[in-house]
Formats: C-alpha cells, sequence, structure tokens
C-alpha cells in the first residue's frame, strides 16, 4: 500500500489533462461522435450510447429499456436472430450491452482493423430491428427469470429495490432498471416497438471510439454509416422532482435468508454538484478498502458485521443517495450494526477527519481514476458517463474537484446530508426456510 501511494503522490502534479486528445464531432442528424486516439496496443472499443434508461420510462411500463436491451440481439433483416455476438466473436472481439437509470450502452472491442464490422453492425440495428412477436414472447420470459433470480429471489437485492421505492415519492428513481414484475409481464411487441422507434435515434445517441483508430478515417466509417439516418425529434421528458424528505422512512422486509441486513440511504446531489466531491471523499474515509473506519471499527474490532461498508457514485443526472450497509456477524444483533453505522457519521459530524486521512482517500480515488485510463474500455466508459452527465468535458473538472476537498468539506456534507430526517433504512428480517409460507 505504502507504494501504491508513493507512486501516486509522484502521479498527482502531471496527471494529464483526461480531456485532451479527444475529437468531436458533430453529424448533421444530430449523432455526436468523440473519437479518443490511444495507439499503444492495436484494439479500439465501440460504444454506442443511448440517452434512455429506466429514469425515462411511465409508470406501467418500468422496464422497458432494459426489455429492449435484450432485444437488440434478436437481429435485423441483414442480421439474423443472435448473429450479432457470433460475428464478433468470429472476428475475435467481445461485445455486450448494460441498461441504467440514465441510459442504454452496447459495446464491441476488437482488433483495430475490424472496428468497421460494430459501424455496420450499430448503424443496422439503430433502424432496422426486426422486433419479431413470437422471439418478443420468449425473451419477455428469458426477462422474467432473470428478474425471479437477481431480485426475487436475492434477499439482499429484494431489500435494496423496496428500500430505494420507499426512499423516493415521485421521481422515478424509484423505479427498478429491471422493472417491476407485473410490468414486464404486460410487455408486448408493440409497446417495444413504440420504445425503440422514439429513443433509438441518431439525436438521441452519442458514439465514443477508443483506440488504434485515426479519427480521420473513422469518421468517414461513421458519416457513410449514420450519416443518412432521420432524427426522430425525441424531447427530453419531464421527471418529477423528489421532494425534501421530511422525516425518517423505515421498512422491514421479511424474506428467507441466513442474516440480517441493514441499508440506510440519504439523498444526496449528484456530479457536477459542488458538494459531490465532499461526499466521495467521505465515502471512500468510511469504506476504503480495510483500513478504512467502517471495516477497521465494525468488522476487525467489535466483529459486529460480516461486511458493511458505504457507497457514494455521484453519477447519476439527478440526485440520488448516499448508501450505508451491513450483514450482522452470527448472533449479532441488527439493531447494534445499524446504531454502529449511525455512529461513524456522527463522529465525523462532530469531528472532521485528519488531513492525513481525507488526503489518502483523495489518492485512492485518484489512483482508481486515473489507472482506469489503462483500459480502452474504461476510458470510452468514463467519457461516455461524463457526456451523460452533462458533456464529456466535465471528466477534467472531476479530479479538480477531489483534489480541492478539505476535512471541513467532509464534515461540512455529512452533517448537511447524514440526517435522520433526511435518512431511509431498511432492514432484511431472516425466516426460516418455508416460514414465509405459512
Amino acid at each position: 500500500m505504502m507504494i501504491l501511494l508513493l507512486t501516486v503522490a509522484i502521479l498527482l502534479p502531471v496527471s494529464p489533462v483526461l480531456s485532451a486528445g479527444v475529437e468531436e464531432y458533430h453529424l448533421d442528424n444530430g449523432l455526436k461522435v468523440l473519437v479518443s486516439e490511444d495507439h499503444k496496443v492495436p484494439l479500439a472499443t465501440f460504444q454506442i450510447w443511448y440517452r434512455v434508461g429506466s429514469r425515462d420510462e411511465v409508470s406501467g411500463k418500468s422496464g422497458l429499456s432494459h426489455f429492449l436491451e435484450h432485444m437488440m440481439f434478436k437481429g435485423t433483416p441483414k442480421y439474423g436472430s443472435k448473429v450479432f455476438s457470433k460475428l464478433v466473436q468470429r472476428n475475435g472481439g467481445v461485445d455486450n450491452a448494460m441498461t441504467s437509470k440514465d441510459y442504454t450502452m452496447y459495446f464491441q472491442t476488437l482488433a483495430s482493423d475490424r472496428i468497421g464490422l460494430s459501424i455496420d453492425l450499430e448503424s443496422d440495428r439503430m433502424i432496422n430491428l426486426i422486433l419479431d412477436p413470437k422471439e418478443t414472447l420468449a425473451e419477455r420470459d428469458v426477462v422474467m427469470e432473470e428478474r425471479r433470480l437477481r431480485y426475487d429471489d436475492d434477499p439482499q437485492n429484494a431489500l435494496y429495490e423496496e428500500f430505494v421505492a420507499t426512499a423516493f415519492m415521485s421521481h422515478p428513481y424509484r423505479r427498478p432498471v429491471i422493472g417491476w414484475m407485473s410490468d414486464i409481464r404486460s410487455f408486448q411487441r408493440d409497446d417495444l416497438y413504440s420504445h425503440y422507434k422514439k429513443y433509438y435515434a441518431p439525436d438521441n445517441a452519442f458514439i465514443v471510439v477508443a483506440g488504434d483508430v485515426r479519427a480521420d478515417e473513422i469518421m468517414r466509417k461513421i458519416k457513410a454509416a449514420f450519416g443518412d439516418m432521420k432524427k426522430s425529434g425525441v424531447q427530453e421528458p419531464t421527471v418529477s422532482q423528489e421532494p425534501v424528505q421530511r422525516g425518517e422512512k423505515r421498512i422491514n422486509l421479511k424474506k428467507e435468508a441466513e442474516l440480517p441486513y441493514v441499508l440506510l440511504g440519504y439523498h444526496t446531489p449528484s456530479f457536477p454538484h459542488g458538494d459531490s466531491s465532499g461526499l466521495e471523499v467521505l465515502s471512500t474515509i468510511l469504506s476504503g478498502g480495510k483500513s478504512s473506519r467502517i471495516y477497521r471499527e465494525l468488522i476487525y474490532e467489535k466483529k459486529l458485521a460480516l461486511n458493511a461498508g458505504a457507497d457514494y457514485s455521484g453519477m447519476d443526472r439527478d440526485p440520488f443517495l448516499f448508501l450505508l450497509w451491513g450483514t450482522a456477524a452470527p448472533g449479532r444483533e441488527i439493531s447494534d450494526l445499524e446504531q454502529a453505522l449511525t455512529a461513524e457519521i456522527e463522529k465525523i459530524k462532530n469531528n472532521p477527519p485528519s488531513e492525513k486521512e481525507v488526503q489518502k482517500a483523495k489518492n485512492q480515488i485518484e489512483a482508481s481514476f486515473i489507472f482506469g485510463q489503462d483500459s480502452l474500455y474504461r476510458q470510452a466508459m468514463q467519457l461516455g458517463m461524463f457526456e451523460v452527465l452533462g458533456g464529456w468535458k466535465l471528466i477534467d473538472s472531476y479530479l479538480e474537484g477531489i483534489r480541492k476537498v478539505k476535512p471541513a468539506d467532509v464534515q461540512r456534507v455529512a452533517q448537511k446530508y447524514l440526517t435522520e430526517d433526511n435518512r431511509t433504512v431498511g432492514v432484511l428480517v431472516p425466516l426460516k426456510e418455508g416460514e414465509s409460507e405459512k
């Protein structure tokens, strides 16, 4: 660890301007393209981001963006069902996709001389997806099974889902990205088609290419493939704002499980809000490895928890949550663990962390961020994330904000946001096998 910290300390004054070398282009139909040349290895990552996620769905249609992500691999007239990934793999590449609250992203990483395949495949399925009714029904069963495995049959994930739905009263972040089961079950082919036609268009998307490519050459290919597509004219949806929480919310979930588990969440702003840097440093002080406060105090010394931590990413379009969580150790009370987690917050509210502790946390954050530049995929992901948050050039102000954080800033954001009235608590109450069915 000492070697790592010394290395980072040397890197800090000369860390590069991360937006340097990134070229931005615009097509007449609204498609934005970011190209980051990196010629260290003969590889390239192609990512296409659609500005649609669960945040954009309406009541009764939760999970539609995620379901459509599945269907995007079901073929076009040119490339049939399940051909997409096989073609990428045959050319030595990997591909996948993800749906979040704020976006849906598809990517391929290939040898750089094969990256034209990505342009061909992605331009084709942006406008030519078949959406066969039989395939839709079959995939609906797949998504429902995915939901059962990931949420309904996982006690801690089931609690998280209900916890978030409790924390948010009106903002669409209260809906799970995968969707409620009743909504998924009701989806028909026309629901997906309407969603596809509305959001999958050049003026609601942007492309990020990172790797061993020439910007002018890759842009010629992108213009040839995407340039004639028409805009959809999609408008930014009106999103309900979450009102200020004025008292603690609390839920218990009784479910078959081995051990009790607790989640605490506080409404907090997201990047680029001025307080996001202090919140991220606070999260790292509490939970940044085995020398952090929560691990040292709750797991190692008091042996209250099998696992515990804090989490704040700040990488959401709208305000989300600062989280604390933990699984009680066998024989320990979950109420004692909850009290111990809040006690760690109170310590910082009463006494700011030391300069040394804050500097260590800042070094950890910066090291993680800069080392991510070694991966072409992560380079492209970082550009894409900041583009979603307001503009890819924000990538430079992120580290500037982290570097400016002082101990008093960490104490101030803890006092401002981590209050009882702003808190939601979720507790998993374990039931023995078969007890929940009684």
